[in-house]
């Protein structure tokens, strides 16, 4: 029986050194921050990790160094999504071959939304994969596919093989409802996702964990503690002190996730691949400003943690 899905659950960028190739190396100083910030889980690769600018090879490489240095103390949960089905189930069956329980797959948009065809997409990668457990990732438009809630269930309910849902429509707080009171009893729970931007609405309505990016793990683990042991008065106000940040993180996603780990130590650089909005001189001192607001609430660095 795999370990279930809880807490804060960040998905990991891909760092690239500075000739443009991936970076294991810092690959490494990434999980191993997630880590010491008490995550409950981490995700690779996923939106976030600039995967459509990844090849097979390269997710491979990163996921067993991911692999690795978590050494199975906490869950890893590898992104699978791909163009078809038959390469959905060759990532799943990879991350099968290093020990990880659960994939994260979106259907892709030519699927459609058509109930049917979505259950058969999600079929194909269950019977090619036995045992593997899925987390059905409902992205919103136009990078995903928006599908509703009842036809969501209706895929669940024929599929043992998915038992989590990450929900990322928008608002996301009705379509979590809704899933989670029509849930079959294999369907262990949903998770958040939408950057962390509406974790407490999201925690409020049931959702068992949530999958920000990774950049202030340490904060999302307080407020996610927080929340379970009764005081949402004070996951609200981690919730309010770091939205600055997470707003402008939807704008420059993982350029914005890599400079603020650039600022935390842990990476040397902030290069994507993506093709995603630069950060001008502006742009860094505001993010500079809010992160030295939240400063407060940062953990410590932690000693040195043995990597290699």
């Amino acid at each position: 029986m795999s370990a279930n899905l809880n807490g804060i659950l960040p998905v990991l960028p891909t760092p690239f050194s500075t000739l443009g190739t991936v970076d294991p190396g810092a690959m490494a100083r990434i999980a191993a921050f997630a880590l010491d910030a008490g995550a409950a889980g981490v995700v690779f690769p996923g939106f976030a990790s600039e995967v459509d600018n990844l090849t097979a090879e390269e997710r491979e490489t990163l996921l067993r160094e991911v692999v690795r240095v978590v050494a199975g103390r906490i869950p890893v949960v590898a992104g699978a999504s791909a163009p078809s089905a038959k390469e959905a189930a060759s990532h799943a069956r990879r991350a099968r071959e290093l020990g990880i329980a659960h994939v994260m797959i979106q259907a892709p948009k030519s699927v459609g939304v058509d109930g049917t065809a979505v259950a058969a997409f999600y079929r194909a990668i269950s019977d090619a994969v036995p045992g593997i457990e899925i987390v059905l990732q409902n992205a919103p438009a136009p990078r995903g596919s928006d599908l509703k809630p009842e036809v969501i269930l209706d895929i669940v309910r024929g599929n043992p093989a998915i038992t989590y849902v990450k929900e990322e429509t928008l608002p996301s707080g009705g379509p979590i409802s809704a899933i989670l009171k029509g849930a079959p009893p294999h369907l262990k729970g949903v998770l958040g996702g939408g950057g962390a931007r509406y974790i407490v609405e999201e925690y409020v309505r049931g959702a068992c964990g949530a999958m920000p990016a990774v950049e202030i793990t340490d904060v999302h683990v307080a407020l996610d503690r927080a929340f379970r042991t009764g005081d949402i008065g004070a996951a609200r106000d981690l919730y309010r002190r770091t939205l600055p940040l997470l707003v402008i993180q939807a704008n420059f996603r993982m350029a914005f996730t890599k400079y603020v780990l650039t600022r935390r130590g842990i990476l040397a650089n902030h290069l994507c691949r993506a093709p995603v909005p630069p950060l001008d001189e502006i742009d860094r001192a505001e993010i500079d400003a809010w992160f030295a607001s939240v400063s407060d609430l940062l953990a410590a660095p932690a000693a040195t943690r043995k990597t290699a």
